[in-house]
Parts: structure tokens; C-alpha cells; sequence
């Protein structure tokens, strides 16, 4: 389920459950935009009046400039994907779409990472090495 900062009530959730689903074919299926590449709708955060909607989404490659690329073309293409949203969804109010960028994925990888690196060092840390008899120090007397 999409998590929202404002409270929505459970029709709202469902509804931008429902655009998740539905942005999600049009864009694998309807866009021939070669700006954008294979992206993930990760989640769609909708208002209460259903006039806007964020839609986050992921993608394999996130360098800035295909990011850029990528942005550009959803929201040169918000026209057309809204209008085959509309065409799938039978709602009063069919809410702009507001494509952003969404950067948890990478920054839970690079998360992931340092508590790795940290275990590592901790594991590292704890178990000293060994040192066998014949290679010990002797003591200077």
C-alpha cells in the first residue's frame, strides 16, 4: 500500500493504487518516447481532491543526465499518458501527474552497504588474528 504524508481516505488509497497499476502498462506499452528508458512506478501519492498526483519512480541507470532525460520525456508525455489514464480509469476528477525521481532505492542500497562495511569491521574488530608460538615476539630482556 502507498504511504501518504496527508491523510487519504481508503477510496483515495485505492485510487492511486489503481493509477500505480495503470501508469505502470502505459508506460512499458504505450510510450515509444526513446528518452525513457525502462523505469519502475515504485508509488503514486494522490491529493485528497484527486487534482494532482506525484508518481515516483526508479530506474536501473541513475546517472543525473539520464535522469534528466528521463523526467523530460514523462513530462512531455504527461499529456498523452493522462489521456489513456482517463481512458482506463472512470473518475470524476482525473488528477495531473507530477513525475519525480524516486532516490529511496539507491540510498537503502547505499545504506545497506555501510552496515555491511560496519559488520565487517565490528567481525574484523572482535577476532583478533592468531599469532602461532614460533612467530610470537620474544621479549627483550
Amino acid at each position: 500500500m502507498a504511504k501518504h504524508s496527508k491523510t487519504i481516505p481508503a477510496r483515495g488509497l485505492r485510487v492511486a493504487d489503481q493509477i500505480q497499476r495503470d501508469l505502470a502498462e502505459i508506460v512499458a506499452y504505450g510510450l515509444k518516447d526513446p528518452r525513457i528508458g525502462m523505469i519502475t512506478i515504485t508509488e503514486v501519492q494522490i491529493t485528497p481532491d484527486y487534482a494532482h498526483a506525484k508518481v515516483f519512480f526508479t530506474m536501473f541507470k541513475d546517472d543525473k543526465e539520464t535522469i534528466k532525460n528521463t523526467v523530460d520525456g514523462l513530462g512531455a508525455a504527461a499529456g498523452f499518458i493522462r489521456n489513456q489514464l482517463g481512458k482506463r480509469l472512470h473518475i470524476h476528477t482525473l488528477p495531473m501527474l507530477h513525475f519525480v525521481h524516486d532516490t529511496s532505492t539507491s540510498r537503502g542500497m547505499e545504506m545497506s552497504l555501510l552496515i555491511d562495511q560496519a559488520n565487517a569491521t565490528r567481525a574484523a574488530d572482535a577476532e583478533p588474528d592468531p599469532v602461532p608460538e614460533d612467530q610470537a615476539k620474544p621479549d627483550a630482556e
